[in-house]
């Protein structure tokens, strides 16, 4: 990790359809060795397939709910000191939030075997708005990490 300044901030551009950068970071995520089109295509479908079945109103609202219920509080830090090792719970930054949930759900879409990956990411996001699912599972076992670590929380750097 370098030492000499921080990294600047990017501004991803907003989608063409939705105007929203959450989706265009969605969209990015699921992109694969360059193929932008085929990645919208797979997020449009799967909003799609979420707006049918959930039968709400606009998909970025429905996101934004998944994402809300997704989005991981603290997680844990290797820490060494003095020859020993400690997961030390940290509070996360907003921006990593938002990041872990998408690479979360983004991933779960992945391993979902033998289902087209616009329907599996449409899973995700409606498991995910429902509060049910892997995604919420791993957020909650991240959290429960972060508790049964918190006699370490004084190792905070």
């Amino acid at each position: 990790m370098s030492r000499r300044r921080r990294a600047v901030k990017r501004n991803v551009p907003a989608d063409p359809r939705y105007q929203s950068q959450l989706v265009a970071g969605l969209i990015n995520l699921v992109m694969q060795r360059g193929k932008k089109s085929v990645a919208e295509r797979i997020v449009y479908g799967a909003f799609e397939r979420v707006s049918e079945k959930l039968e709400k109103g606009d998909p970025v609202d429905l996101l934004l709910g998944a994402l809300e219920n997704v989005r991981p509080k603290l997680e844990v830090k290797s820490r060494r000191v003095g020859g020993a090792t400690y997961q030390v719970p940290v509070e996360i930054t907003y921006e990593r939030q938002q990041s872990l949930a998408f690479r979360w759900m983004v991933d779960a879409a992945k391993k979902r075997k033998g289902v087209p990956m616009g329907e599996a990411l449409a899973q995700e996001i409606i498991d995910a708005y429902n509060n049910t699912g892997g995604v919420v599972k791993k957020k909650e076992e991240t959290h429960k990490m972060a508790q049964a670590n918190r006699a370490f929380a004084h190792l905070r750097w």
